[in-house]
């Protein structure tokens, strides 16, 4: 075995890769081996209830099979979970769109029901950038997650995501559309090559903004990088010093022309558009209808819920599952139609 190689770690940086990739084999397997065994012991309740009459044996291991069904289509999604950053962590970009408070209030829910869904899978979350709205809300905002496979789970929710539901900032009572954008890329490590030098981009500072008090700083520590070339920019206010804060934006704005060379070959290879499009009406992926019914609704693939409140806490694992199956098998999928 290559992991056995005595000359492995004379390259740290391909012993590492190898070494994360032999665990990650090792705890597939350990999984399988889990939930084969478990199946096998359940049905052997089963009979057993059977031969003695007991149905609360029967009715106790029947629920324990459902429960293990849940757990082996989550081993699947994960299988799929093989492209080239899919295990990395991931950087989120929340974007408001037009229409001033609605939109900044919008956003800043989108936010909240990422850092929950993150929470959920005991992700670590990071808050890297924030600008807030004038009046709530945020203009836009960076977070950093870490975790197993956190840029594979997260990659096919960039996107435009419309909310309705009646503004809690009109006295009218009136329904409001609202729009803002989510973009996810995928952290990039050592081994990465990306070719890109001071000449190729503009460095802004400025003030970190933020709620006030001692943690938002009073000096222009807050950094922002724009690659000339492609206009892709990124922004670190999370450092109390502008030079660390400087090293982070390098490292995501690293990280974001990785993710552009990958949606290239992914187009290339599926014939498929980029998913960044206008924050607006015609491009949203998914809908969240609040009022005057309760349905969130995946323009892709068709997902449905019916609670809103529990998807806006978090409860996104259905909607990932079948945008991920639908990548992994191939084409757009049937047009569906979006929520009145």
């Amino acid at each position: 075995m290559r992991a056995e190689d005595g000359n492995l770690w004379n390259d740290p940086q391909e012993a590492q890769k190898l070494m994360r990739e032999r665990q990650s084999l090792d705890d597939n397997i350990k999984a399988i081996k889990g939930l084969s065994q478990a199946l096998d012991d359940n049905i052997g309740l089963i009979e057993m209830g059977e031969e003695e009459g007991d149905a609360d044996i029967i009715s106790e291991a029947e629920t324990a099979i459902r429960s293990l069904a849940g757990e082996i289509r989550a081993r699947q999604i994960e299988s799929l979970l093989s492209g080239e950053a899919d295990q990395n962590d991931t950087y989120l970009e929340v974007h408001a769109g037009a229409g001033g408070t609605e939109s900044q209030d919008w956003a800043n829910m989108l936010l909240r029901m990422y850092t929950r869904w993150a929470e959920r899978r005991r992700f670590k979350v990071e808050v890297l950038e924030v600008h807030d709205g004038e009046e709530a809300g945020i203009k836009s905002a960076t977070l950093l997650i870490k975790g197993h496979n956190a840029y594979g789970w997260l990659k096919t929710e960039s996107g435009v995501h419309r909310l309705v539901r009646i503004s809690p900032y009109d006295s009218n009572a009136r329904r409001h559309t609202s729009f803002s954008s989510i973009w996810v890329y995928p952290v990039v490590d050592d081994s990465i090559e990306i070719d890109v030098s001071e000449s190729d981009v503009r460095i802004d500072t400025y003030r970190s903004s933020g709620a006030g008090g001692q943690h938002v700083n009073t000096t222009d520590s807050a950094v922002r990088i724009t690659h000339i070339a492609t206009g892709i920019a990124v922004a670190c206010q999370a450092e109390r010093s502008q030079h660390k804060n400087k090293a982070k934006a390098w490292e995501m704005l690293r990280s974001r022309l990785y993710e552009e060379e990958l949606k290239k070959r992914e187009a290339i290879a599926n014939a498929t558009e980029s998913a960044k499009t206008d924050i607006g009406w015609g491009h949203q992926i998914r809908s969240y209808v609040l009022q005057p019914y309760q349905l969130v609704k995946d323009l892709r693939t068709g997902v449905e819920s019916t609670s809103p409140s529990d998807v806006l806490d978090g409860d996104l694992d259905d909607f990932m599952e079948a945008s991920l199956s639908q990548r992994i098998e191939g084409g757009a999928g049937q047009a569906v139609a979006d929520l009145d």
